[in-house]
């Protein structure tokens, strides 16, 4: 069976690299806004995506999750008709030990010699069954939101359902 592209991060076994103010050159998050549509709108339906299992998810798959579910949302409902909320914050700083891959660098480098690894990224880290997006809409657009999430579903490096919650 093929590996997942996000295979590498995926899961962790790691104690927490969270602490940004002793980690020089931490890159920033690619999540820009964590609610969008309107956050005020009186909405019934709450439709949920969740992990299946326990895993981190990078921050660029979350932002891509966000904008395919957002702009599906937005092409059908409009700009106030839902609203969306990314409820995970990537706070686990991921370390990368780049090698170099051209003739003569194995004079160069160390291997795995002294291999903690440079910040590449960040990642949330989820429980199976903890929320990742949220989305209210009115009662009979839950159709709506439902197949948003389903889009948003394939951007993530783990098995999801969306759920309605009532």
């Amino acid at each position: 069976m093929p590996e997942r592209p996000a295979h590498c991060y995926r899961y962790f076994d790691t104690p927490a690299y969270t602490r940004k103010e002793y980690i020089r050159g931490v890159p920033g998050s690619k999540i820009t806004k964590f609610d969008y549509g309107d956050p005020n709108g009186d909405f019934q339906a709450l439709v949920r995506m969740i992990p299946l299992e326990a895993g981190q998810i990078r921050h660029n798959a979350l932002e891509a999750a966000r904008v395919i579910a957002t702009k599906h949302l937005q092409s059908v409902l409009g700009e106030k008709g839902f609203h969306l909320k990314v409820r995970a914050y990537p706070h686990q700083v991921l370390r990368e030990n780049k090698m170099m891959a051209f003739a003569g660098a194995d004079r160069l480098q160390d291997g795995m010699r002294r291999s903690f690894g440079k910040p590449a990224g960040t990642a949330a880290r989820f429980r199976a069954m903890q929320p990742i997006i949220d989305v209210r809409v009115a009662l009979d657009k839950k159709d709506v939101a439902k197949q948003a999430l389903k889009l948003a579903c394939a951007k993530m490096p783990m098995p999801c359902r969306v759920i309605e919650v009532n």
